[in-house]
């Protein structure tokens, strides 16, 4: 007897559907063929022993397990409740034509209870697009699942309620049925309100750069001496970024679902933010690994990745960086797979201007030679630190500033606001160009059409870029970061005083830093 049971296996953060064959033939002998992984091949004990805890019985035989399409490797063990289900239909308990249009997809315990596992998000997407009717799964990860449209998600607690499902005997009320009327967070404010620019004190033009780099999801650089503050305004700049848009909060929570860090969260909300540590390796930062995973590139998608202490990461780490800043996505090759990850984020760093962290302060001594000094810095390659559209110092913060108490200090809420009016028109600007969602974002040919300077003011940027002996790549950054302050004044045009702003962002370059 041959029985097809459709499943799906992770590849990144997609999903691909696995039809898996079971056969039964006169014999005693198990066979699991199909590019099965340690945990795939394990599923015959789990699977026996969890039939048996239901209180059924596979009777001896030869049985033959296929994982199609045999050319792609099968991990997890998520092929457990497909496997289960195919060997109780070849007994009779299952009729074959309730898994024609069914995609099932679960780990099972051995008293036949069904556990959660990641990859619930992208796989219902597949199955939309297949056409699948319904999509039986573990009640823990429905909810990730029930946000696609068009596919019914059936949440099952163990293996008898899947059974009586696919038999008629339980209704789908019964077996608490989502139809995609799981109501997500509201993504119209700021729901985490631990952070405030409201309580950082001084620092008006730090202030003023994180707001021009979150209109334009720029990267930016913060340096400074230690306790001025660089960590206190990284971590508040989730706090003045837009929500994310439908389409937004669907991929970022795709990349968490596939990497098992949604949680009990139906979808993410808020623009992710990443601080991995700097001891982070090189495949934990842009992705990869035995099975492929999305890095922490992938995982800030439409968010920020937050590098503290930048030179103390390695060179390897940070020069992977380079391709990813670039595209948007990065391309993970192994001779097992070929990945492609999305990872559109803004990088925002901080670094000390030396190894003792006091050169050019106003009251501490810099006790670090020149020598020191340049090669310190000189741990960021120029091509990376080319990446940066804002480089800025943050002076150390003055005893007045900080036991002042302004009353007056512009809230997080009311920056934000700012920026999602600069965002809206970077929305219109775009509206009929692919794959670009903001300023920073604008590359080629596009820089050309969208950011025209008159004379008076391409002359002025002319002069700068000399003077500095800027890189063509900072050229384009600072026309940018123009066309960004110029949308927050709500300026259609760019004019020379957006232009010399954006120049004053640009700390480090030609610099004689060390000297």
């Amino acid at each position: 007897m041959l029985i097809h049971i459709n499943a799906a296996a992770l590849n990144g953060i997609s999903a691909i559907h696995v039809t898996v064959e079971i056969a039964t033939t006169p014999g005693t002998q198990f066979s699991l063929v199909g590019l099965p992984d340690s945990a795939v091949k394990e599923s015959h004990e789990r699977v026996m022993t969890a039939i048996n805890s239901a209180g059924w019985k596979i009777p001896v035989k030869k049985i033959t397990i296929n994982l199609a399409p045999a050319g792609i490797k099968k991990a997890g063990p998520g092929y457990d409740l497909p496997i289960a289900v195919g060997l109780l239909a070849t007994i009779g308990i299952i009729p074959s034509e309730a898994l024609q249009d069914t995609l099932l997809f679960g780990e099972l315990g051995l008293d036949g209870s069904l556990r959660p596992l990641p990859g619930a998000l992208p796989i219902a997407l597949m199955a939309k697009q297949q056409q699948f009717k319904q999509l039986i799964l573990p009640q823990q990860i429905a909810p990730q699942a029930a946000h696609v449209k068009d596919i019914k998600v059936i949440p099952a607690e163990s293996l008898q309620q899947v059974v009586r499902i696919l038999n008629g005997s339980e209704d789908d009320t019964d077996a608490n049925t989502l139809t995609n009327n799981a109501t997500p967070l509201d993504s119209t404010t700021n729901t985490d309100n631990t952070f405030d620019f409201a309580d950082v004190r001084g620092q008006q033009t730090a202030k003023r750069a994180l707001e021009v780099a979150a209109a334009g999801a720029h990267n930016i650089l913060l340096i400074g001496p230690p306790g001025s503050g660089k960590s206190m305004l990284a971590k508040r700049i989730p706090s003045i970024l837009p929500p994310l848009t439908k389409d937004e909060q669907l991929q970022a929570s795709q990349i968490y679902s596939a990497a098992g860090l949604l949680n009990n969260k139906p979808l993410l909300t808020q623009p992710p933010f990443r601080a991995p540590h700097h001891s982070i390796s090189q495949a934990a930062l842009v992705g990869g690994g035995p099975d492929p995973k999305p890095g922490e590139v992938s995982l800030a998608h439409r968010g920020v990745l937050f590098l503290d202490e930048l030179p103390e990461f390695s060179r390897m780490a940070l020069e992977s960086l380079r391709q990813p800043l670039e595209d948007r996505q990065v391309t993970i090759t192994r001779a097992a797979y070929n990945i492609t990850l999305p990872c559109s984020f803004m990088l925002v760093a901080s670094m000390n201007p030396c190894p003792c962290g006091y050169y050019n302060h106003p009251q501490q001594k810099c006790t670090c030679s020149p020598g020191q000094v340049r090669r310190y810095l000189a741990r960021i390659s120029g091509p990376l630190l080319d990446r940066f559209d804002i480089q800025i110092q943050i002076p150390p913060v003055n005893l007045d500033d900080l036991t002042a108490k302004d009353h007056n200090a512009e809230t997080s809420q009311t920056i934000r606001q700012r920026v999602i009016n600069a965002r809206q028109i970077q929305n219109t600007r775009f509206a009929d160009i692919p794959d670009i969602h903001s300023n920073a974002e604008i590359y080629g040919s596009h820089i050309q059409q969208l950011i025209q300077l008159n004379d008076k003011t391409q002359q002025i940027l002319h002069r700068a870029i000399a003077a500095r002996n800027l890189s063509a790549r900072a050229y384009h950054r600072i026309l940018r970061l123009a066309r960004t302050i110029a949308d927050l004044q709500q300026s259609t045009e760019i004019t020379p005083e957006h232009i010399a702003e954006a120049v004053s962002y640009r700390t480090l370059d030609n610099t004689n830093w060390g000297d």
